[in-house]
């Protein structure tokens, strides 16, 4: 799971042909550690299943960095496969096949821990920017998951190799999904207000002194309904409307005249 959940990562990728703010280092140094994690296994009686599953990792990774292949820095692919070289070729050289299992245990420890440390860069994009749209909550999500179950892996085998880097692997994982609900942002309600035509609003305007007020549109939202009624205006001096409700007319002002001007008034109320 934890190697199918950036899925939606490479969807996007893939429909805006472009990695926007993606990076592919930590599918790279992915791909590496499962490289390193089968060696490790085949030199270790009894360890098909990390076989197994780091080869189901190699295949997807590879297919990540196949489609990120033309964004991801050449340098970084060609040294990932020169280290993998260098490693295999100086543990097949040891003659003591102990000996082999635990330098390169110890070597996939390390590159373990690197994995798990990658996502820093991304932590730290999701400080900087207060925005989690790079940091996918279902990676950190598996990454978590995954770290319990191959910490339990690891004990009831008593391969410390194995258990070990999983015990940081659950701590950034957490972190990861700490920092997601810290910055995450409800999605924003997209309401689509309709251009509401001329021809059913009255025209006219109401004045006073140098303000003048128009009408405006409004939208009809939860089924709400419009409502349009005729009116009587009579003029009013603010003396006079100085016990009224209205906050815009009762403020204490000298008293002048409130002239409004319309034939006719247009009211808009809203039903539920």
């Amino acid at each position: 799971m934890v190697f199918l959940s950036p899925l939606p990562t490479f969807y996007r990728v893939y429909r805006n042909k472009s990695t926007e703010g993606f990076q592919s280092t930590p599918y790279v140094v992915t791909l590496f550690s499962c490289m390193l994690w089968i060696l490790y296994a085949l030199l270790k009686p009894g360890a098909e299943l990390l076989v197994t599953i780091n080869g189901v990792g190699c295949v997807v990774e590879t297919v990540y960095l196949a489609m990120y292949l033309v964004y991801a820095p050449k340098m970084l692919l060609g040294l990932n496969v020169a280290v993998f070289g260098l490693v295999a070729l100086v543990t097949m050289l040891l003659s003591d096949a102990g000996l082999r299992v635990h330098v390169l245990g110890w070597i996939c420890v390390s590159v373990s821990l690197s994995v798990f440390a990658a996502p820093l860069s991304i932590m730290r994009q999701v400080i900087r920017t207060k925005s989690v749209e790079f940091m996918p909550i279902s990676l950190s999500f598996f990454l978590v998951l995954s770290a319990v179950v191959w910490f339990a892996y690891g004990a009831l085998k008593k391969d410390v190799f194995v258990a070990f880097p999983n015990v940081l692997g659950f701590v950034f994982g957490l972190a990861q999904m700490a920092l997601y609900m810290a910055y995450r942002k409800p999605a924003a309600a997209l309401v689509i207000i309709p251009e509401q035509s001329k021809e059913e609003v009255a025209e006219g305007k109401a004045s006073c002194g140098g303000a003048e007020v128009h009408p405006i549109d409004i939208a009809e939202v939860h089924d709400l309904q419009t409502v349009v009624v005729d009116v009587d205006v009579e003029p009013v001096t603010y003396a006079a409307a100085s016990g009224m409700v209205d906050g815009s007319v009762g403020r204490p002002r000298a008293p002048e005249e409130l002239v409004i001007k319309p034939d006719m008034v247009t009211v808009i109320a809203a039903e539920a």
